[in-house]
């Protein structure tokens, strides 16, 4: 919502000061110059990036567009499965947590939080490096592989943020060429009527303006917002990973969720006493 928000806000500005100025709305609606704009910045995507890039950056600008799910909520819900997790396989011995760990959407723990036993990402990471626990898989070889997913993870959230990045460097140059290709247009009719020259003029600098609104006004920003969305997931992850390789270490389900709270954000973070709370919330459920 906040990005939406954003936008209006930007175009508003730019549109009210535009007709402040005396300016006229519909001087500015040129659909040949978003055609040029559009579909050149839309081809360098294409020439620039993998298909499955293109498919991420979809996904990315739409979650951009609903906002971060891994919230204040989502982290105590993932605090409190842990715990009850881990309290269980403390308690009743790891393999306990086979049939939660090999199927957890009929599992009747992770079910009891719904809003993360709907993230099917997150599901199968805490899942993914319980496992190796289960086989009997060291401590420093379940923090490597955890390691090495999360790698993977923060390479394809940069990927179509790059791509978008670089369209949105690229689009002030095509409005450049939207532009030209006006002034090459006006000279063919350089011998009309002065308003008819003056029109063509007009749009001719609006594929420029188009450009630069575009790129500095909605695509850069787009791009920041997705970086941040990004680190908040990688975030989130890190902080499951922590409580994973803190438990592989032997240290109990309290201490392990303890050290994954401590590497959270000030934003999301539970103080102690809102801690114990969760604890207690798990154990009661």
């Amino acid at each position: 919502m906040s990005v939406i928000i954003g936008c209006i806000v930007v175009l508003g500005a730019v549109l009210g000061g535009f007709t402040m100025a005396g300016g006229h709305v519909h001087s500015l609606l040129h659909v040949s110059e978003l055609v040029t704009i559009g579909g050149a910045t839309l081809g360098a995507m294409i020439v620039t990036s993998p298909t499955k890039v293109l498919k991420d950056l979809m996904h990315a600008i739409t979650a951009a567009l609903k906002g971060s799910p891994y919230d204040a909520q989502m982290y105590n819900e993932m605090f409190k499965l842990s715990y009850d997790l881990l309290r269980m396989a403390r308690r009743d011995g790891i393999l306990v947590l086979e049939r939660h760990v090999n199927d957890p959407h009929n599992s009747d723990v992770i079910n009891k939080y719904p809003k993360f036993a709907h993230d099917h990402h997150a599901v199968e990471f805490l899942c993914g490096g319980l496992a190796p626990i289960i086989e009997g898989t060291s401590p420093e070889q379940t923090a490597a592989l955890l390691d090495a997913e999360l790698r993977v993870l923060e390479y394809e959230h940069h990927a179509p943020i790059g791509v978008l990045q670089k369209a949105a460097d690229g689009l002030p140059g095509f409005g450049i060429v939207a532009a030209v290709l006006g002034i090459v247009i006006t000279m063919g009719a350089i011998a009309g009527p002065v308003e008819e020259v003056g029109h063509k003029v007009g749009a001719a600098l609006v594929g420029t303006f188009l450009g630069i609104l575009l790129s500095y006004g909605f695509f850069g920003p787009l791009a920041a917002r997705m970086e941040f969305m990004g680190t908040a997931e990688t975030t989130f992850f890190r902080a499951m990973a922590s409580i994973v390789v803190a438990f592989a270490n032997g240290n109990p389900p309290k201490v392990a969720v303890e050290q994954a709270r401590r590497g959270i954000g000030s934003e999301n973070r539970p103080n102690r006493a809102q801690l114990d709370e969760l604890f207690r919330e798990a154990e009661a459920a």
